[in-house]
């Protein structure tokens, strides 16, 4: 549905993004994750036609944002980080204006803003000022804008920026029922975003592709932690010799057991052969549990091995045709 190819965005001597290369299929969530100025709102604006690429390509359903902008534009709902709402019109007003724009037929701009105030829950807003509404109504009235043309591809740049506790739940969870009939991709700094909604992140660091990968996957872990009464014997050796295992480090001791890490090879799950071992040795198990990361430890280490890249990689000044570029 999405793809995305060697793309390369400049902004003078600035890169902000660098061939970057992704896909996303029809019907997935995907969340587009980093830090404050990795080039998460760039990419986004590249993919919605509000930017031209330096270099790459971008195509949504079979086409290219480049070659045919108004086309792309067209399969896309898309709403910036700043809703572009007009406070002073009533929110029934402003969606008949965007169904307008959007190119729906007169007769069926009513229904159309109809199901879209449906699908957001502003029933009860129509005939209010924009001004007067919530931030999370604002945000209501931005996705109902964005959904009014039944968009195969939603696009939203920090969805829930800005909002409280409550009003968040209550996007996450309209986010989640749009999802069902349309391709989401949202972006965020915030880790708990992405792990409410998406099946699938895509992480940024300084305009660079650091990962791209299920939440299941990127969350998954090597590691087994054993805990075991603190007079077990032999305990390096006997798991050591548990197939899959391959080092094996004690982590001290406390509460009256011993603790360890187990390291397995990548893609094996040893928990169960460990309990085995552990239950032959006759030691005193206090638990023996897979480790899992959480986001934020995955993006730290992400964020530490681009550092020490960078910092290793040799520095070169740009070529001239860099620089023209």
């Amino acid at each position: 549905m999405i793809s995305v190819r060697n793309l390369e965005k400049r902004y003078g001597d600035l890169r902000a993004v660098s061939e970057l290369s992704f896909e996303v299929e029809r019907g997935e969530i995907v969340g587009l994750l980093g830090h404050n100025g990795a080039g998460k709102t760039t990419v986004m604006k590249v993919m919605t036609g509000f930017l031209e690429p330096t270099r790459g390509t971008v195509t949504i359903g079979g086409v290219d944002v480049t070659a045919d902008r108004i086309g792309v534009q067209r399969q896309i709902g898309y709403l910036p980080e700043n809703a572009p709402l007009y406070p002073e019109m009533l929110v029934q007003e402003y969606l008949l204006m965007m169904a307008e724009l959007r190119g729906i037929d007169p007769g069926d701009r009513v229904p159309a803003v109809a199901d879209a105030v449906k699908a957001t829950g502003l029933e009860g807003r129509l005939v209010q000022p924009i001004s007067t509404l919530s931030k999370g109504y604002r945000q209501r009235v931005g996705l109902a804008q964005a959904i009014l043309h039944r968009p195969d591809v939603l696009v939203l740049d920090e969805p829930t920026n800005g909002l409280d506790p409550v009003q968040i739940v209550e996007i996450r969870d309209l986010i989640r029922r749009l999802a069902q009939t349309t391709t989401v991709i949202l972006s965020t700094h915030i880790l708990s975003e992405i792990e409410a909604v998406c099946s699938r992140v895509v992480i940024l660091i300084d305009g660079q592709l650091a990962a791209d990968d299920t939440l299941a996957h990127l969350l998954s872990s090597n590691v087994v932690r054993v805990r075991v009464g603190a007079g077990a014997k032999d305990v390096p050796r006997v798991l050591a010799k548990v197939e899959g295992v391959e080092s094996v480090k004690r982590e001290g001791e406390r509460g009256g057991y011993s603790e360890w890490r187990a390291i397995c090879a990548e893609g094996v799950d040893a928990t169960p052969a460990i309990a085995r071992a552990a239950l032959d040795a006759g030691w005193t198990i206090g638990g023996i549990t897979p480790e899992t990361p959480s986001l934020e430890q995955v993006f730290r280490d992400l964020m530490a091995r681009h550092v020490s890249e960078a910092r290793q990689a040799p520095k070169k000044s740009p070529s001239k045709k860099e620089v023209a570029a």
